[in-house]
């Protein structure tokens, strides 16, 4: 049989203080341990959310930049698409020009001229070109002849907005050559 122990008695009543001020304790500690695991969860999260920002607006940065690269590059993608179809006209515009050498036709002439107006407006100019000076950026030697450094144009050079669409054919003297 068990003891029922005495509830009135001053051990009873000391043991019972002893454990209720030992659980106050544990209590205590336990309130402390949760608050401070609370305030480390908060700086966990306010990590996580700072590092999530900072990506979030890496890649948005990343995108807006991307954006912008496709816009420019289909820019001069456009720029330069007719490429082909101006080179055939280049080639006709120099037939029309040595065909007003022969004629002096005053009706080609106007011809010419508009020619060239719709091609400055889509951005083509004929290139200027120093004629004692060879540079092979805009110029390409189809032959060298005797005599003094000088250069002939064989066939004029443009440029598609200021990018060399056609060099210029060039006669180069060599004083070399003999």
């Amino acid at each position: 049989m068990k003891k029922i122990p005495n509830l009135k008695s001053p051990a009873f009543a000391a043991s019972f203080a002893e454990v209720a001020s030992a659980t106050k304790t544990e209590k205590a500690t336990a309130g402390r341990q949760n608050q401070k695991l609370k305030i480390d969860k908060k700086e966990a999260l306010q990590k996580q959310v700072e590092e999530l920002t900072n990506k979030w607006k890496r890649a948005l940065a990343d995108y807006q930049n991307l954006e912008k690269r496709i816009v420019s590059e289909k820019q001069e993608w456009i720029k330069f698409s007719n490429a082909l179809l101006i080179n055939k006209l280049l080639e006709v515009l120099d037939s029309l020009e040595m065909a007003e050498k022969h004629l002096n036709d005053q009706g080609l002439s106007l011809a010419i001229r508009q020619l060239k107006n719709i091609l400055k407006e889509e951005g083509i100019e004929e290139m200027v070109l120093d004629c004692h000076k060879f540079d092979p950026n805009f110029m390409e030697c189809v032959e060298t002849v005797a005599g003094p450094l000088k250069i002939e144009i064989v066939r004029k050079g443009y440029l598609l907005n200021k990018k060399v669409l056609r060099p210029a054919k060039v006669k180069v003297g060599s004083p070399d050559k003999i």
